[in-house]
């Protein structure tokens, strides 16, 4: 029964000390009636002057624009390109035909944006790209383009071209 009374006591007396520390905070909040609108004024004018570029500019420093959009199209290498198929894009050239040569390895037939012919083997590389492989049997090579695309993990994509079939019956009969 003592126990239960030095309890209570205990309670009753932790109670009171909440009690009075609370008080004093209370009777502030109830003086302060007057809001202080200095501080919301000093938001607004740090505000302003972000708008207005005097308190924040970004420099890039080679990094991509983190407000250009990541869905427009990217822009291939500017300046001037060389002249012939190493100044082509991989888009910009069609397959022709493969040769098969034993002793050098295959070797494509590409037709460029000029109207020539060029000859490209496993390592030649055109403007945004390199000739990987080369199929005789599939009719096809493959390019490794080089990509600059921030939603890529990698900076190259590879690309297939296929040789043509001509249509049955529209060649000599």
């Amino acid at each position: 029964m003592i126990r239960r009374r030095v309890a209570w006591f205990a309670v009753v007396v932790l109670l009171a000390l909440v009690a009075s520390a609370s008080a004093p905070a209370f009777a502030q909040e109830e003086e302060a009636t007057e809001p202080d609108t200095s501080t919301v004024d000093r938001i607004l004018a740090e505000q302003e002057q972000l708008m207005s570029g005097e308190r924040f500019s970004y420099d890039p420093s080679g990094r991509r624009d983190p407000f250009r959009s990541l869905f427009e199209t990217i822009r291939v290498k500017e300046g001037k390109r060389p002249e012939g198929i190493s100044g082509m894009l991989v888009t910009e050239i069609d397959l022709v035909g493969i040769v098969k040569d034993p002793a050098d390895g295959d070797v494509a037939f590409f037709s460029g944006t000029d109207n020539k012919g060029y000859f490209l083997q496993v390592g030649d590389e055109v403007f945004d790209g390199t000739l990987i492989a080369i199929s005789s049997r599939g009719g096809s090579v493959t390019f490794r383009q080089r990509v600059d695309d921030p939603r890529r993990i990698k900076p190259y994509r590879d690309v297939e071209k296929h040789l043509i079939p001509l249509e049955e019956g529209s060649g000599n009969e």
